[in-house]
């Protein structure tokens, strides 16, 4: 996925332009630093205060340089609009949080507004067309046939959470001024490998292929997560 995101904001941005980012739901704070350390302006935003302790020890121990272009918030993104003017942003990341919210058109619609023109909103959801792939793929019949007619799940942490159908916000994004303009699929072939699975040693060709099928019908369509991004008109 950062491959992904590395080619739209190369497609849409100068080459060395430092951007202004916003990661809403930044957890501990790895794609946030990864910005930073290639040279833009991030600001991190999160409400769970063991996250934020988290990332602000990650960024203590990055150098002066990165330190100064990273600034975290605890807060909620729904909120986006107590702590920032609109359009103070050129790429806002909205990365696994949509599946915790039950409605998310007006977290969607606050994000928008933080867009200059032009700017680019990456959201990575939960894919709700295939959902039952992985109970299909681990020969959970019952759990697969149950997943055919809902967008609930229970996710890898136990909690009850929702997926996100590429119809749907394909609309919701047209709606909200930032129409869909590219999309792909995450974790085509390893959605049901362990959380504490080893690399593997033919680890190139494995994200070879991840990196093919997620931009690749029909394969994308199947995976477990769609990374959408959409352009401020």
């Amino acid at each position: 996925m950062a491959r992904q995101l590395d080619e739209q904001i190369v497609g849409r941005y100068p080459v060395g332009q430092r951007l202004r980012v916003l990661d809403v739901g930044m957890g501990q704070g790895t794609q946030a630093l990864r910005l930073a350390r290639a040279g833009h302006q991030v600001t991190g935003l999160e409400r769970d205060a063991t996250m934020v302790a988290a990332a602000r020890e990650a960024l203590s121990a990055e150098p002066e340089g990165i330190r100064e272009r990273m600034r975290i918030i605890e807060g909620d993104g729904r909120d986006t609009g107590v702590h920032f003017m609109p359009g103070s942003f050129d790429v806002v990341l909205c990365h696994g949080v949509l599946m915790y919210v039950e409605e998310p058109d007006p977290l969607l619609a606050g994000l928008a507004r933080m867009l200059a023109p032009g700017g680019l909103l990456s959201l990575l959801v939960r894919n709700g067309d295939a959902l039952a792939m992985r109970p299909g793929l681990t020969g959970d019949w019952p759990g697969a046939l149950a997943a055919f007619d809902t967008t609930a799940y229970r996710n890898r942490l136990g909690l009850d959470v929702r997926a996100d159908k590429l119809s749907t916000l394909t609309a919701t994004l047209a709606g909200i001024g930032a129409p869909l303009q590219a999309w792909y699929g995450v974790r085509v072939f390893t959605d049901t490998a362990a959380d504490d699975a080893g690399t593997p040693d033919d680890v190139e060709a494995l994200l070879a292929c991840e990196e093919r099928a997620g931009r690749t019908d029909p394969y994308r369509g199947v995976a477990a997560l769609l990374h959408l991004c959409g352009v401020r008109g």
